[in-house]
């Protein structure tokens, strides 16, 4: 068995690894690349390998870095399996047609620049001849992906329906097991799962996101966000959060739903100012077998993202209207890193105001205005315009969907208690500061890691 590491090696976005084994590739997500806008386009127009090399695709979860290139791949002619979980599935079809509108959108800004035609990477042709050839296989039941391969998925406790992925290769009459752990989740998030570490491996491919770092507790984020609501609503400000449309959007309303009805914050109104959000909370909707149900108000309320408060804005003239409406009020919207979608409308009008706040809940890529707020930057360009940041800046990492070190530590250790012996580990999906400090702090408990970089290869 053979791993070439492709994207996520050596940075955050763009995950793509592939596994060559018994004369067949198997190809782990196929995401895109998230920056500087130049740099990753000729990233995401380069294919990974050839078209023809690749059999199957295995799919850990919807998030754009991992899927989506998908579509471009099928647009070159990609025809073979893609292997998801149900989820994954659902929510890869309403995320994936909403990127085929951003790269239009792109390639329509870049063609007035320009004055010269500029192809999409994609259309929404492309994502619904993709989607056709999605498998859905549930978690912990294993399914053959190519002679000689097969996989299981198991919950990653990232987002809804993510797994880690399970790959037994059986060449030359013995048996491998390769785990990728794709992004783990962290333990006592609301609404889904706690993360289940795989049994046994051969050897790892792991996540380093925040692998030089812990996140405060997540008991203690409900309430550090009723209170950031509260003195901003006191002072009459608004809160703006840029957060995934996937995952943290839910997970934010359902917080707020406590809050609510504990009356624990002020009566303010709530806008989901997403499209993209308020479709991939239908999804939500449609697995709460998913749910973790140990937590009270998913055992207690049959509707977890409706009530009194909270706001759902699909129409462009209503989210062009919160600009205009005075009283503090609360405003979600997609991207999670600020750099596309309606959050930029939203900054640009309260970004420079005293009295708002600029929440921050979740990782911020290097290179992204999200991550320049987190910096606090004087002054924001926001379409090309100069913006100054005035307002409060907060952040609640508490809120993040990826393990800190001790639960990436944690769940590393948890597979090799279920080894024969210590897996060699390839840390991806991370910047260099803190790839680095994991891969020291897991040789220090005894682990073989290596740092691949693009096109790296390992044998197994």
């Amino acid at each position: 068995m053979e791993i070439e590491f492709i994207g996520a090696a050596r940075e955050v976005t763009g995950s793509c690894h592939v596994v060559r084994a018994n004369g067949h590739t198997v190809m782990l997500d196929c995401g895109l690349f998230q920056g500087h806008r130049g740099e990753t386009r000729d990233k995401n127009r380069a294919l990974p390998i050839p078209i023809e090399d690749i059999d199957t695709i295995v799919l850990s979860h919807a998030h754009i870095d991992h899927a989506g290139r998908l579509p471009f791949l099928v647009r070159n002619g990609y025809r073979n399996v893609i292997h998801a979980t149900p989820a994954t599935q659902d929510l890869c079809g309403v995320m994936l047609v909403d990127s085929a509108f951003i790269q239009q959108k792109d390639a329509e800004f870049l063609q007035r620049r320009q004055k010269s035609f500029v192809e999409p990477l994609y259309d929404a042709s492309d994502v619904a001849h993709a989607m056709a050839l999605f498998t859905g296989h549930a978690y912990d039941m294993t399914f053959d992906v190519v002679p000689g391969v097969r996989a299981t998925y198991v919950d990653a406790g990232h987002i809804l329906g993510s797994a880690s992925v399970i790959l037994d290769c059986v060449e030359g009459g013995e048996q491998r097991r390769l785990v990728f752990s794709a992004d783990v989740g962290r333990t006592g998030l609301p609404i889904i799962s706690d993360p289940h570490p795989p049994d046994g491996a051969d050897a790892v491919i792991l996540e380093s996101t925040y692998g030089n770092r812990d996140h405060p507790p997540v008991a203690d984020m409900r309430e550090k966000l009723a209170a950031i609501v509260k003195e901003t609503a006191a002072k009459g400000g608004r809160i703006l959060i840029p957060a995934f449309a996937v995952g943290r959007t839910q997970e934010l309303v359902y917080d707020l739903h406590v809050l609510a009805r504990e009356q624990r914050i002020p009566p303010v109104p709530i806008y989901i100012d997403s499209p993209l959000a308020i479709d991939a909370t239908g999804v939500f909707a449609m697995h709460p077998e998913l749910f973790d149900q140990q937590e009270d108000l998913v055992a207690r309320v049959n509707d977890l993202f409706h009530f009194d408060l909270v706001h759902y804005t699909r129409d462009v003239n209503e989210s062009k209207a919160l600009n205009t409406q005075n009283g503090p009020m609360i405003i979600i919207a997609a991207s999670g890193m600020a750099e596309t979608g309606r959050i930029l409308h939203h900054l640009a009008h309260g970004a420079p105001e005293p009295r708002n706040t600029i929440l921050i809940v979740g990782f911020q890529a290097e290179h992204t205005l999200g991550r320049r707020i987190v910096e606090r930057r004087p002054m924001l360009k926001i379409f090309g315009d100069e913006v100054p940041l005035r307002a409060r800046v907060e952040i609640l990492n508490g809120y993040s969907a990826h393990a800190d070190r001790t639960e990436l530590t944690r769940w590393i250790d948890a597979v090799r208690s279920k080894s024969k012996r210590s897996p060699p580990v390839w840390l991806v999906h991370g910047e260099s500061e803190a790839q680095t400090a994991l891969a020291e702090s897991l040789r220090t408990r005894g682990y073989a890691v290596e740092i691949p970089a693009p096109h790296d290869r390992a044998r197994l």
